[in-house]
């Protein structure tokens, strides 16, 4: 007999109402495939974050190979920074808005 643990998780509840009519209509819960879906889209935006973090990283590591003076290697460093603020902001707003809904 296999225990309640290893059981796969239950169906979507299923609840009968009777209109004027008497005829039932069948109303089903939906909710954990709504969860599943906010959680993938969370996860989504977490990764597009971490994917424009790299590309931040990147695009100022290669500008400042690129830098023929200091200035601009700052100003190299200064735009990484930006573009992951940018990112950090982008993801912070996506999740709100996720939350919200």
């Amino acid at each position: 007999m296999a225990s309640s643990s290893s059981r796969s998780p239950s169906p979507p509840a299923v609840a009968a109402a009777a209109d004027a009519n008497g005829t039932r209509e069948l109303e089903v819960s939906l909710a954990p495939a709504g969860l599943m879906k906010k959680d993938c889209m969370w996860l989504a935006v977490s990764v597009q974050e971490g994917f424009r973090y790299i590309k931040a990283f990147f695009v100022g590591q290669a500008k400042k190979l690129t830098a023929k003076s200091e200035e601009a290697a700052a100003a190299a460093e200064l735009q990484t920074s930006k573009m992951q603020v940018e990112a950090a902001d982008e993801a912070e707003t996506a999740k709100k808005k996720l939350q919200g809904s």
